[in-house]
């Protein structure tokens, strides 16, 4: 049965034309998303949105909050506590600045899609909650680019806590892809006194999920994912806790995974290093039909339709619905149409 790998059924020809110089791979975009965890009675859970099915990447995949870099984070002073610029810089492979562009982005997307802000007063506080309207009318400034990162966090009197937050993994989109981005994944747990909600106009619906829960699906086919997600969800299955989860980030190999193309034969393969599961073998065009086989399948597959629920009503992500069942309550999404870089590896 053929698992819910979002695989993009032009990919095969885009490959092809790379290959033959008729297209130019794109300079990926800088971007950063994270696993915000909270401990429940089963073990941790993670907040996953599912991108709505007008969205021109990835339509329909369940992923992370997260999305490109703002570049007024590479060089405004942003109110910071915890782990250095510099340690951050040597932790992502990249130079202060970016270094701090690139966790801004973190905590900024948290912030605009889940309603979770990773700050605080002081070095040993956290804001708690961010619901009413002063909030929202920050988080829809910010959300709209009309507010730096930096001046609502002047605005607020408020710090970047960097240490509530564990670099994961690294994922760079195909070359093959039109829109690339280079994602740094972190992990982060939910701090006290704060909720999540669907804040993203990006998403149909938001859910709290047992990784274990949410792969178990994938593998049913019954959630559409990137590689990149299905992998981070697997290695989230070993923590008992949210705090294990982010101990355990610490010294985690941030190498960049790249898919790779390549032809035997008239057959196209295409894999990510160090992900076997992933890899796709697509035969030449028979009859005017692509054929792939992935691992765990060997009969033919288009995975560029969504094979989750087709419901599209908003839960709040303070239920513990399944993506699989109809959510039991919950808020509707923030209105305000964009499309922001967000798409990138979740």
């Amino acid at each position: 049965m053929p698992n819910g790998q979002w695989y993009p059924p032009e990919w095969p020809v885009r490959i092809r034309a790379l290959a033959a110089g008729e297209i130019t791979a794109m300079t990926p975009r800088r971007a950063a998303t994270v696993m915000l965890l909270r401990d429940d009675p089963g073990g941790p859970a993670v907040h996953m949105l599912r991108r709505r099915a007008s969205m021109a990447f990835a339509a329909g995949a369940y992923a992370y909050p997260g999305g490109g870099v703002d570049p007024r984070d590479d060089d405004r002073t942003v109110g910071w506590t915890g782990p250095g610029r510099d340690v951050w810089a040597r932790r992502l492979g990249v130079d202060s600045a970016s270094a701090q562009a690139i966790v801004c982005a973190a905590v900024r997307e948290t912030y605009e899609e889940a309603g979770v802000l990773l700050a605080g007063e002081t070095a040993d506080t956290v804001v708690g909650d961010t619901t009413g309207d002063d909030w929202e009318a920050d988080r829809d400034a910010l959300a709209g680019h009309e507010l730096s990162f930096a001046d609502f966090l002047d605005r607020r009197g408020l710090v970047l806590r960097s240490d509530l937050l564990g670099a994961w993994a690294r994922w760079i989109t195909p070359e093959f892809e039109p829109r690339r981005y280079d994602t740094w994944f972190f992990v982060a747990a939910l701090p006290p006194g704060q909720r999540t909600r669907n804040a993203s106009t990006e998403a149909d619906r938001t859910v709290w999920i047992r990784p274990a829960e949410a792969t178990e699906a994938y593998d049913r086919g019954e959630l559409l994912m990137m590689p990149p997600t299905v992998a981070t969800l697997r290695q989230l299955q070993s923590y008992g806790t949210a705090d294990e989860a982010l101990a355990g980030s610490e010294g985690r190999d941030l190498t960049p995974v790249l898919a790779t193309a390549r032809l035997e034969g008239e057959e196209l393969v295409l894999s990510w290093p160090g992900h076997e599961e992933f890899t796709k073998r697509v035969e030449p065009p028979q009859g005017g039909q692509k054929q792939s086989r992935s691992p765990s399948s060997s009969s033919s597959s288009d995975q560029s339709e969504s094979p989750g629920p087709s419901s599209g009503q908003s839960s709040s992500s303070s239920s513990g619905s399944s993506p699989t069942q109809s959510p039991s309550s919950g808020q509707g999404p923030t209105p305000g149409p964009r499309e922001s870089p967000s798409g990138g590896p979740r």
